[in-house]
């Protein structure tokens, strides 16, 4: 099928034969227009080289490193250049745009770089040694974004750009990953309305149904495309279609979204992946692959920070070598994207399935014991459980309060990391792992957001000062994480799609053994995961193959 019947067939789904076929002749020319002002993007890019076992990419905020009064991006981009080119090849900038909370994440522009951080020529001397991950937060947008206003303001225009419903309906059956209400009420021009809000009463989400909002978020990528985009993380993209007696969440409407995003990219951008954060149960996470060819190219490996964090907590590799042996991706062209950390917390639900339920309240326990907090979300019944757990990687594997060698404690950090680099996929580092960055619990303080515990920013000067000396946590870390990094793109065994055997051995000891796509070379990696010297059989029995 070609690209136009791939493009109507799916406009037809969502708005029925008749506005599809008008939804479809509008993009249609949106499209050409993008052809015609961008041809050099529309050159396709050999699937085996789309990622290879040289690519990792950072994950930072546009500000993380500051030396005012000059613009953020001018100085993460020295800073990048200075300690990291050649040895990530890319960087995911958490929403650089102008917002109004969410430290980024309740967008007010779209199309705007947030002032301080300066303007879009500062992405260039960045994009011209890394590769670049923007975000679409596309399924709310900023109640101080223009289009909120003008909804509020009574324009016709935006009159069906949000989701409103009637306080008296039954929303039991919505998945809500926070506490407050799913509905905010705002007074319009029009009187008392109800807006849907699935994470904050000022993230407003977009009303899809209305294929206005749909075109207008294609303008979006296509404009991030057009800035060196070569990565578009689809932020929360499980929530996107709102049906009202249904879970709202993986709705088949929302993985139709996705799915005309990739065709549309295809056609005019081929060398542009997409990436989905779904923080929820493996089997959930990995449908947005699609048939390996049609939806996602990258979907975040939501279970592997918790399984980490377990496997290192008990001194035991059994539930995570049990995972890991069942790992698959539907086609060569898509790829896991493996974290350990982030700017958000380490969600337990992605365990649900995988950990017993004991086995995540002590993932709780230890958090809270080790100076971090947690967060909750509501349930269909009323009740609250934990959502994520808000604490730095580094102290979340080791107690701060405890009396423990430094260096002990690095050891155990790092056998994370090494987990997560040899494992089959594409690392996701996030920038405090580089340097292995305590609670920031000062932080906590002053937003009194438990998210902030992990989102510390550096004056430059500091940081410089701390990767310089060499007794320094930063320094030793940092140092170790740039060994890793470099072992793994030597070895073309790392290949995101390369062959990976996960052996099963003993307890302590996560091992798995890598291949190059056309087999001719292979790698033993082994992880002692436990606190003592541990020997590896040479007889170790291999009992699944993916």
């Amino acid at each position: 099928m070609n690209t136009p019947d791939i493009l109507l067939q799916h406009l037809t789904f969502l708005y029925g034969a008749e506005e599809g076929r008008a939804v479809f002749e509008d993009l249609q020319q949106r499209l050409e227009r993008f052809r015609r002002r961008y041809p050099a993007l529309n050159v396709p890019i050999p699937l085996a080289g789309r990622v290879t076992e040289a690519d990792a990419i950072l994950i930072t905020y546009a500000d993380q490193v500051q030396d005012p009064p000059r613009p953020a991006l001018q100085v993460l981009t020295q800073t990048l250049t200075r300690y990291l080119r050649g040895v990530v090849s890319g960087v995911h900038l958490l929403p650089f745009y102008p917002y109004s909370s969410d430290d980024g994440f309740s967008v007010i522009d779209y199309t705007a770089v947030d002032p301080p951080l300066g303007d879009w020529d500062d992405l260039r001397p960045l994009r011209a040694n890394f590769r670049l991950m923007f975000d679409a937060v596309i399924n709310h947008i900023s109640a101080r974004s223009l289009w909120f206003r003008e909804f509020v303001r009574g324009n016709p225009r935006y009159a069906d750009y949000f989701i409103t419903a009637d306080p008296a309906a039954d929303l039991s059956a919505v998945t809500r990953p926070r506490t407050h209400p799913l509905l905010t009420p705002v007074q319009t021009a029009a009187g008392l309305r109800h807006v849907w809000t699935t994470f904050s009463a000022d993230q407003i989400d977009l009303n899809y149904k209305n294929p206005a909002v749909l075109l207008d978020v294609i303008d979006v990528l296509l404009f991030y495309v057009s800035q060196g985009a070569e990565f578009i993380r689809l932020d929360a993209i499980g929530y996107l279609w709102k049906e009202i007696g249904t879970s709202c969440i993986h709705l088949p409407q929302t993985h139709r979204v996705i799915q005309l995003f990739r065709a549309i990219l295809d056609a005019v951008a081929p060398g542009v992946s997409l990436i989905t954060e779904t923080n929820v149960p493996h089997a959930e996470n990995i449908r947005y692959f699609g048939d390996g060819r049609n939806e996602a190219q990258l979907v975040y490996n939501f279970s592997l920070p918790p399984l980490i964090l377990h496997t290192l907590h008990t001194g035991n590799a059994q539930a995570l070598q049990r995972w890991a042996a069942t790992l698959a991706t539907p086609s060569a062209e898509t790829t896991f994207f493996n974290f350990t950390a982030s700017h958000d917390g380490i969600g337990v639900m992605p365990a649900k399935g995988i950990l017993s339920d004991a086995q995540i309240e002590a993932l709780v326990e230890r958090t809270l014991a080790h100076g971090g907090l947690v967060s909750h979300k509501t349930n269909p019944d009323g009740t609250q459980s934990v959502y994520e757990l808000n604490i730095t990687l580094f102290d979340a594997l080791s107690n701060p309060a405890a009396d423990e060698p430094e260096e002990r404690r690095i050891d155990r950090f790092m056998v994370s990391q090494a987990i997560m680099l040899a494992m089959a996929g594409v690392p996701g580092i996030y920038v405090h792992s580089l340097v292995g960055s305590s609670n920031n619990l000062r932080g906590v303080q002053e937003t009194g957001r438990p998210r902030t515990i992990n989102r510390q920013k550096w004056r430059q000067a500091e940081l410089e000062a701390a990767l310089a000396d060499p007794n320094s946590r930063a320094r030793r870390v940092f140092r170790r994480y740039r060994q890793l990094l470099r072992a793994r793109r030597s070895h073309a065994a790392f290949h995101p799609n390369g062959g990976q055997v996960i052996i099963f051995s003993q307890p302590e000891i996560f091992a798995l053994w890598r291949t190059t796509p056309d087999g001719r070379e292979h790698v033993l990696c082994l992880h002692n995961v436990a606190p003592r010297p541990q020997t590896f059989p040479a007889g170790a029995v291999i009992i699944e193959r993916n």
